[in-house]
């Protein structure tokens, strides 16, 4: 499979800004890749744009849509073919999209697209997508299965393969998953037909490792950025980076904060897999030249030579431990309604960060929203004095002991074997709740547990974490003024 050929065909095929440059674009550009490439690499292409998309859907779903893709493209690409072949047979395509049962990928926003007719409605059905993984599901079999279901049905292996794994790394920029899967296929068919099938699966995987790596990272980071917006994702980078080095100072935190934002909103929809892989590396380099000299950690994976690693190995980073810093300055209530009163954008939290490294980003990202909107509500209040009065000791009093609390749980469930986590988890509970039941014990210790094995942990996913966090905090807090709630 073509890499740079597959790109444009990505792009164009189900894309609605392709179809804004208008018909004639569209059936140029799919039937250019369509009679370049060939039926079978532009059908594994179709498999893969259509299951990043739509990675809610079945594998019988996204194979009929692929399929009727295919068949538009036999009929309507072959020279001297009506040039209105492409258009009617689209437009059909969308009609049967809109008829129920229709056997393609599903979504809440079909019935309103279906309202339209003709080009909008084309455009307003090439705009739908499901919304993004934030848990993969993927988990490569065996080298032994892998063969054995290769050899028994190659086609239908292929097929599988590259929903599976597209849907699951839907996020990863289209240059890169479409590298990464021709380089996966490309090693199956070579290492099942081998007489050492192992040792050739060990050989290829490890001169892959660096590609693999970078499919990892970026559909992670990616993700992150398509749910959180640049700004947020901004913040987020802060938090981690004051978490992991606590030495770094907020001019470092916020640059590289700031430029890893950048790199992610020019390569999550990047069309050439070199200018991916080059931003990160170009990152990465940055990162080494402000805090390799400032923490041992990062100067130690900054010294891999192979600098896709040492992203990786930065990535990869713990937290740091808390160290014992003296207090910070915090602005006047009366300060925060003028203008410019307001703290630094990310000074406040980078702050917090540092002395408590092991808080999960997602109850950062939940105070900052929370107490922003508090902010807001007394600068607004016809006695801002007095709004601040009740609720800025309510909200400094909440924030500490949350702060406190995630702390201390993310620290036992990082440096505590497993089932010692949750004893003592039960004996919190116990002292704190005397009168639970054995059941209501069990499933607090349950709850706390799943929470602290999916959230107390860098780079968890944000959306769930920032939701569980929520629903915790509103279902203990006795204050007036709730918190997140």
């Amino acid at each position: 499979m073509k890499t740079a050929a597959l790109t444009i065909l990505l792009l164009t095929l189900i894309s609605s800004r392709a179809l804004e440059r208008g018909r004639d674009y569209m059936r140029e550009k799919v039937c250019q890749e369509f009679n370049s490439i060939g039926k079978e690499r532009f059908r594994a292409g179709a498999i893969i744009a259509s299951s990043r998309k739509y990675s809610n859907a079945t594998l019988e779903e996204i194979l009929n849509i692929v399929e009727e893709m295919v068949s538009i493209s036999e009929k309507c690409c072959p020279e001297g073919t009506d040039p209105d072949c492409y258009e009617n047979e689209s437009l059909a395509l969308s009609a049967r999209s809109c008829r129920d049962p229709a056997p393609f990928p599903k979504h809440p926003g079909i019935a309103a697209c279906c309202t339209e007719e003709g080009l909008e409605q084309k455009l307003c059905l090439a705009a739908l997508k499901h919304p993004n993984k934030e848990f993969p599901t993927y988990v490569e079999p065996s080298n032994d299965e892998v063969c054995e279901a290769f050899a028994k049905d190659p086609q239908g292996f292929q097929d599988r393969y590259l929903y599976e794994y597209s849907t699951d790394y839907s996020n990863a920029p289209l240059p890169v998953l479409a590298a990464s899967t021709t380089s996966y296929l490309s090693m199956v068919a070579t290492c099942c037909a081998s007489a050492a099938p192992t040792p050739c699966f060990l050989k290829e995987k490890r001169n892959q490792k660096s590609l693999a790596m970078l499919t990892h990272m970026s559909n992670k980071a990616c993700s992150r950025y398509n749910l959180l917006g640049g700004e947020k994702t901004t913040f987020s980078y802060v938090i981690q980076l004051a978490q992991k080095s606590t030495n770094a100072s907020l001019e470092d935190v916020q640059t590289l904060a700031r430029d890893a934002s950048e790199v992610l909103s020019r390569t999550c929809n990047a069309t050439a897999n070199d200018n991916v892989q080059r931003e990160f590396l170009e990152h990465t380099t940055k990162i080494c030249s402000r805090l390799a000299t400032k923490d041992e950690r990062f100067g130690d994976c900054c010294t891999d030579t192979n600098t896709t690693k040492a992203y990786f190995c930065i990535y990869s980073l713990p937290w740091a431990k808390s160290p014992d810093l003296p207090d910070f300055h915090k602005p006047k209530s009366e300060d925060l309604c003028r203008e410019g009163g307001y703290p630094e954008p990310y000074s406040y939290m980078y702050e917090i960060a540092r002395r408590y490294t092991y808080v999960p980003e997602a109850l950062f990202l939940a105070i900052r929203k929370t107490s922003r909107n508090i902010v807001a509500s007394c600068c607004s209040d016809v006695d801002p004095k007095a709004c601040f009065g009740v609720k800025r000791p309510q909200m400094e009093e909440q924030i500490n002991d949350l702060l406190t609390k995630g702390n201390k749980l993310c620290w036992e469930y990082t440096h505590l074997p497993f089932l010692e986590f949750k004893t003592k988890l039960r004996e919190t509970y116990s002292k704190s709740l005397p009168e639970a039941t054995e059941e209501v014990l069990s499933g607090l210790v349950e709850e706390r547990a799943n929470f602290a094995s999916t959230c107390c942990l860098l780079n968890a996913p944000p959306v769930y974490c920032v939701l569980k966090i929520k629903t915790g905090v509103s279902q203990t807090c006795s204050h007036s003024v709730c918190l997140l709630h």
